[in-house]
């Protein structure tokens, strides 16, 4: 068992209801996973999708989403958007909002529609636009108390205030699809943005004479950075030049799935853009950008160990704790603790997931997988 002090051999987790607790009734069914590795359940801070369905589109297909990603370790999911019209937006915020209300989501991210041309990715540039607080309140009365984090390319006009209207309603800033320089990026720091969007990616390289934004994100303690590790965004060793510097501490893996995780290649959308999966990779039919990823955070958790050859403890803080904490849920998810949900991931030797349970019932039964 991975705990906060470290891993334990032999050790044993009793679950009673929906929470571990300390002590085992007498009646206790005992489940015996000798040789196996047991985890807290994944939280996933950028997710747009999966299964074949969206985040953005009906509950049905949200619904899919969400069942997608628990089948492979991820119980506490923030649903993020793309860029679209505003009205549009908040629609999908009510629906995304009931579903936080009722615990099926850990909230509302929106990744756009406040974020620089000059490195959109795959949002349609047409319906880009600066982020006026104006709009932004907009988006999180819209989500009724659910919104928990808004992804802004801080440099445009707005950008500043916008962070500070998001700090002062409790709603993470985070820069991201951003052509900010480094001193704009410090800015935006000392005004409360604290996450990095998918750092590395839709923002500018790391420059010895321009540091840009990725050198004061990874130096400011107060800044959690997100990192993709599906082999394809990001070069191993950038990714262990951001683990390394940041460290568990301050690192969130997350998938920023998109329709195709969990399912295959093929056409999908991703808000009004069509996106061809081949062999994984996610790409928009015109232009070539990556579009999001495949990534379950299973895969991400045994590449990881693996390939990455990071410790587990460390992998589990950056899937688990560190992004339990961000959103402050660390009183309930992200670690295996009494008192916390029953969330638990259950891994063979090689890394390869074998049971999920999620508030103490079992999503993947591992006497049945």
């Amino acid at each position: 068992m991975v705990l906060p002090t470290g891993t334990v051999d032999n050790g044993q987790v009793v679950v009673e209801g929906t929470r571990i607790t300390r002590t085992a009734t007498e009646n206790a069914q005992v489940i015996d996973v000798s040789n196996h590795w047991l985890v807290p359940g994944f939280v996933d801070l950028h997710n747009h999708g999966g299964g074949g369905a969206s985040f953005s589109g009906p509950m049905d297909d949200v619904l899919r989403a969400i069942d997608t990603h628990r089948r492979h370790g991820t119980t506490t999911v923030v649903a993020s958007t793309v860029t679209d019209d505003l009205d549009l937006l908040g629609r999908q915020a009510g629906l995304l909002s009931e579903l936080a209300e009722q615990g099926d989501l850990a909230g509302i991210h929106f990744e756009g529609p406040f974020i620089s041309p000059c490195r959109k990715g795959a949002h349609s540039e047409k319906l880009l636009r600066d982020p006026d607080p104006t709009d932004v309140r907009k988006l999180i009365d819209a989500a009724r108390g659910q919104a928990r984090m808004v992804t802004l390319a801080t440099e445009l006009p707005g950008g500043l205030d916008s962070v500070r209207l998001l700090a002062e309603h409790g709603v993470i800033a985070a820069v991201g699809h951003t052509d900010a320089t480094y001193e704009q990026t410090v800015e935006a720091i000392e005004a409360g943005a604290t996450v990095a969007t998918h750092l590395f990616n839709a923002m500018p390289a790391l420059g010895h004479r321009a540091p840009g934004p990725i050198a004061a994100l990874l130096e400011d303690e107060r800044v959690t950075v997100e990192l993709i590790n599906d082999g394809v965004h990001l070069h191993p060793a950038a990714l262990e030049l951001a683990f390394r510097h940041a460290g568990p501490g301050r690192v969130a893996f997350i998938t920023d799935a998109m329709d195709a995780a969990g399912t295959g290649d093929g056409r999908y959308m991703l808000g009004p853009l069509e996106v061809e999966v081949s062999e994984g990779v996610a790409r928009l039919v015109e232009g070539g950008s990556i579009a999001g990823s495949t990534l379950t955070l299973d895969r991400a958790f045994k590449r990881a160990v693996t390939i990455d050859r990071l410790p587990v403890e460390d992998v589990v803080a950056a899937l688990s704790a560190t992004p339990a904490r961000l959103l402050g849920m660390d009183d309930r998810v992200g670690s295996l603790e009494p008192g916390k949900d029953a969330d638990l991931v259950l891994l063979d030797e090689n890394y390869d997931l074998k049971g999920v349970m999620r508030r103490g019932e079992w999503v993947v039964d591992p006497q049945l997988a």
